[in-house]
């Protein structure tokens, strides 16, 4: 049984919260602290590092060693953390936007160095915190303050590009199965590499009211209505896939991870020194 419970993870002080009712966020928030006390990792040990935007807001929830950062920058700092102290276990939340737009590059490089840090992506596919922009995850066809008669640009397939990118860990699960969430995040986090855990969440007031989901039972219930599974979907036409969510575990792979590498480079180099 874990030492510990998810309450003692919490600022109490910092609450209520700044999501609005019925956010997605707070389920993933629930989901990754269930995943830290059932692998009982340590607060002191334990860093989170986020960007800005709503979802970036959660470290200041979660009482461990947390860091806000700059947009889109975050992964860089979380590098620098974990680069400076292999021994953390290191969790980076972070938006789609956050994640894929002005933080692409970092994030594809995060994979392909396959640098042992859990990549949380909060994908409710809008910029919420600042508008309701889209994203490069909205999809086509859906309106946004920035897409008034419809998104035509094609969506970003996030889990895809760590895949392509390097990444030795990719998953995906929505809001409306946390346990599914919990579970892919706990093997991101026990995976010695980068691990990119997407989970799909929903932005009722931003993208929801804009698109025929106006609250946070709409949006559950669309997931539970357009979610497929893995193994499934390797069944389907692309017809068929057409609007649907894939959730599963799409990469787990043992690669050399970057600061075990790093670390040996040291060692090389100081030995060749002393020669």
């Amino acid at each position: 049984m874990p030492s510990q419970d998810v309450m003692s993870w919490l600022r109490t002080r910092f609450f209520p919260h700044i999501w609005c009712p019925g956010c997605g966020h707070g389920i993933i928030m629930h989901a990754l602290l269930r995943a830290l006390v059932e692998l009982d990792k340590k607060k002191s040990q334990t860093v989170i590092a986020s960007g800005i935007g709503c979802s970036s807001r959660m470290p200041g929830y979660i009482d461990a060693c947390t860091v806000h950062t700059t947009h889109g920058r975050s992964l860089a700092f979380a590098t620098g953390i974990k680069l400076a102290n292999p021994s953390l276990t290191v969790v980076d939340v972070m938006g789609d936007g956050d994640c894929s737009a002005i933080g692409g590059n970092h994030f594809i490089h995060a994979c392909r160095r396959n640098i042992d840090i859990t990549a949380i992506v909060m994908n409710n596919n809008i910029y919420g915190m600042t508008g309701g922009q889209a994203s490069p995850t909205t999809p086509q066809g859906a309106l946004a303050t920035t897409t008034p008669y419809g998104a035509i640009d094609p969506a970003f397939d996030i889990c895809r590009l760590a895949e392509g990118a390097g990444a030795s860990y990719v998953a995906r699960a929505t809001i409306a199965n946390p346990k599914m969430a919990e579970q892919y995040i706990a093997n991101g986090i026990k995976k010695k590499g980068f691990a990119v855990i997407e989970i799909v969440s929903s932005c009722h007031t931003q993208f929801g009211r804009r698109n025929k989901r106006r609250t946070p039972i709409d949006n559950i219930n669309y997931f539970k209505e357009n979610t497929v599974t893995l193994a499934r979907s390797k069944n389907m036409s692309s017809e068929e896939l057409a609007g649907k969510i894939v959730v599963g575990e799409f990469v787990n792979k043992d690669i050399p991870e970057y600061t075990e590498q790093y670390l040996s480079l040291i060692e090389r180099v100081r030995g060749k020194d002393h020669e």
